[in-house]
């Protein structure tokens, strides 16, 4: 059981809500402690937690409320997506927009260009309107019809862009960078005492924003790497001992890598951050050695490593970041390519390697069917979050529900395989180093 501590579930609010919700037919939430959704499921944390803090460790649950404090009529909202594109985004941004205007009848809502930088006149970027037309097909394609950037913008020049464009309900879309964005927002909102919602949708493939089970675009991405690994099996298989070996996005975080190879038993060895390895050497965790063995014996092979796998194999560390405060990493993909054929020419040992680095490809695609059911209900439950004056919080998914969750916490770390859960403990029963040959 993991150590016990208190867990602060807070969802910051702008204040009272007092105006009836315009949605009809609708199940309402109640704000109560049956509005609740646990945190672990284990009965003993459960009862200890109880014992030591005298209520459970919960989420708020996601859903329309009864009563709302934004008024429909006066309200303006603005949606932006920040950090690198998603599988979804388009369907969050339509997803959004319907909401507020067909189910809340908010009369404008703005699409802001390019992230944090929209909301800073100097750019000159102007805002599009969203109405119900101009998101009619945007599911259909991938990216982000808003655009996006990545950069810290002035804090305070951002807000008094919503004061002065007299939007009181902020929709951000994004990862843990757009969220450190949104957290000081919020800040700075408070300290003016102003009425506005932050409210923001978690995007990345990675799947690596703690305290949510799940992002959108993650599953997409998943199903996309099933053709390109095998492809890489059809390379490998179709040359002398062939290796295809496969990069793919996971900058500190494995989820792609270890659910691709689950996905696909062509896979045959998972390279993620979250467990180190060597090329060459006598250890166990050797690679090299160990797929010498395995094409003298089977003649093929298939590598998938995540781009922030083996970092501590490179010789020099620049610690070079890039705008959305991330250390760019050196491209393991690449150093596993050379240093595997260098050492095959060291032992005079035939290999050819194919290498496959599908990740823009990835990232760019259209959400799929299931994917897109996701965008669309995280979008649903943002706005019903917004429009009841919640801010400073993240929409989540636990334990098969949605979720509120506040920004401190989904910011507080990033969210890795555990190497000793189940999970990772099926991926290595099909793969090296304990899976089958």
């Amino acid at each position: 059981m993991e150590k016990l501590a208190k867990i602060d579930f807070t969802i910051d609010r702008l204040g009272k809500c007092t105006i009836d919700s315009p949605l009809e037919d609708r199940h309402f939430e109640d704000d109560s402690i049956d509005a609740k959704v646990v945190y672990q499921n284990d009965p003993k944390f459960i009862q200890e937690y109880i014992k030591k803090f005298g209520e459970p460790a919960a989420f708020e649950k996601a859903g329309p409320r009864e009563k709302i404090f934004h008024d429909p009529h006066w309200t303006k909202a603005a949606i932006l997506t920040a950090g690198g594109l998603c599988p979804g985004l388009n369907d969050v941004i339509k997803g959004i927009t319907l909401t507020l205007i067909n189910h809340y009848r908010v009369p404008v809502v703005y699409g802001l260009r390019y992230g944090y930088q929209g909301l800073i006149p100097e750019y000159g970027y102007e805002p599009k309107i969203l109405t119900d037309d101009s998101v009619d097909e945007i599911h259909l394609n991938g990216g982000t019809i808003l655009g996006s950037s990545r950069g810290n913008q002035d804090v305070g020049e951002m807000v008094e862009t919503l004061v002065r464009m007299n939007i009181n309900v902020l929709f951000c879309i994004g990862g843990d960078g757009t969220l450190h964005g949104a957290h000081k927002i919020c800040k700075e909102i408070k300290r003016r005492k102003l009425s506005i919602s932050v409210v923001c949708v978690p995007k990345t493939i990675d799947n690596d924003i703690d305290f949510i089970d799940k992002t959108f675009g993650f599953e997409t991405a998943v199903y996309a790497t099933n053709p390109i690994i095998t492809c890489a099996h059809n390379e490998a298989k179709g040359a002398p001992n062939g290796v295809g070996l496969i990069h793919v996005m996971g900058r500190d975080s494995g989820f792609i890598s270890a659910f691709a190879t689950l996905a696909n038993s062509h896979v045959n060895y998972c390279l993620v951050p979250e467990e180190n390895f060597t090329i060459d050497g006598d250890g166990p965790r050797a690679l090299y050695p160990h797929l010498k063995k395995r094409l003298e014996k089977r003649r093929h092979a298939v590598i998938i490593v995540s781009e922030g796998a083996g970092q501590e194999l490179f010789s020099e560390h620049e610690n070079v970041k890039d705008k959305s405060g991330n250390v760019k990493h050196n491209n393991i993909g690449l150093l596993l390519k050379d240093e595997i054929t260098r050492l095959a020419k060291r032992d005079k040992f035939e290999m050819n390697i194919k290498y496959f680095d599908p990740s823009y490809v990835i990232r760019s695609l259209p959400a799929n069917g299931t994917d897109a059911v996701f965008c669309l209900l995280l979008a649903q439950n943002a706005v019903h979050a917004a429009m009841t004056g919640r801010t400073n919080m993240v929409v989540g998914h636990w334990h098969d529900c949605f979720t509120h969750v506040p920004i401190h916490l989904a910011i507080s770390r990033r969210k890795q395989i555990d190497v000793n859960g189940s999970m990772w403990q099926s991926v290595k029963s099909m793969t090296w180093p304990n899976g089958w040959e």
